[in-house]
């Protein structure tokens, strides 16, 4: 453990140049005094480290002074993948391996190409989840992770839709982040599927299995998402839409109801009213999705969802009359 952490402060004073012991503190999650030991350690060892005082001392090594201890481990080398997602790698227990594995990857680069990289980072950021939404952060998802590298299976009890339980034997192919939440894709008897993690309780790892060599988890959450939507969208909604309704859609209704908007091959009348085929929820879902456009959506067709719109928004009428 010590010994991979005085490799980090080498390459963290070799990548950044000066820094303080509370900057090292800061970065490697240790005490100040934790980096007095080790910089000592360095010295010992022969490595030309020395301190500046002052207010804008530090510790930096002597200029031209390189190490090419910058080889990977397998975890590390596995962490790059999630490279731009710190918060997960974090949470699927790999966020200091990342950290190690990036960091001797920029000392391993030469000095332009080291500092365009660092640019790229100071420039750039990726935030997956929505707004009011965060990453789930769920205590089995390190264990589940370990079990999709090791292909272990896993017993354990999972909560459905509707808040029954069954007990699981799995064999886990693969994580998606989607939104902020978790799902695992794992084959069992009935063939592979999707389970939301935060739905799994009472894991217990077991024997290794044999992983399809033909999986492509890219591939199988593509028609996953298409059939689920298809599930969740069974039926279609033939509406009119104001200028600010179809600007509304892709805040109301989401990626379906934008892509719909892109599919539409009519025109606006001379009102600018467009007619549009909406995906919708079956039932309740669907005339609340449609009310949140108040004006600027028409309902056409089918006639019974014109008339419970219809008839909802006399309902409205009545209670402010």
């Amino acid at each position: 453990m010590r010994a991979s952490r005085l490799l980090s402060v080498l390459l963290l004073l070799q990548n950044r140049g000066r820094m303080t012991a509370d900057e090292l503190a800061a970065e490697l999650e240790v005490s100040v005094r934790t980096v007095y030991r080790d910089i000592e350690a360095l010295s010992a060892a022969g490595v030309p480290v020395y301190a500046d005082r002052g207010r804008a001392g530090g510790y930096q090594l002597v200029d031209g002074y390189r190490t090419r201890l910058t080889g990977l481990t397998e975890e590390e080398a596995r962490s790059l993948s999630l490279a731009g997602l710190p918060v997960a790698a974090a949470e699927l227990g790999l966020g200091t391996v990342l950290a190690a594995a990036q960091l001797k990857l920029y000392a391993a680069l030469p000095a332009e190409l080291r500092d365009r990289a660092g640019q790229v980072a100071q420039r750039f950021f990726l935030d997956v989840p929505g707004w009011f939404r965060g990453i789930e952060s769920l205590p089995q998802l390190a264990e589940i992770a370990r079990a999709v590298w090791e292909s272990r299976r896993i017993t354990t009890r999972y909560r459905r839709w509707d808040n029954s339980e069954v007990d699981r034997v799995l064999e886990p192919l693969g994580l998606i982040l989607k939104a902020g939440n978790w799902y695992l894709a794992a084959r069992a008897n009935s063939g592979t599927r999707t389970y939301r993690v935060s739905r799994i309780d009472r894991l217990q790892l077991g024997e290794i299995f044999t992983r399809p060599a033909d999986f492509d988890l890219a591939g199988y959450w593509r028609e996953w998402s298409e059939q689920f939507e298809r599930r969740m969208y069974p039926r279609v909604a033939v509406v009119r839409l104001s200028r600010l309704g179809r600007d509304l859609v892709p805040f109301y209704l989401g990626a379906v109801g934008a892509r719909a908007l892109r599919e539409c091959r009519d025109e606006p009348d001379e009102d600018g009213w467009l007619r549009v085929e909406l995906p919708v929820e079956p039932g309740a879902p669907a005339l609340g999705e449609l009310l949140r456009f108040g004006p600027e959506l028409q309902v056409l067709e089918p006639a019974d969802l014109r008339a419970e719109v219809a008839a909802a928004v006399a309902r409205m009428g009545a209670t402010y009359g």
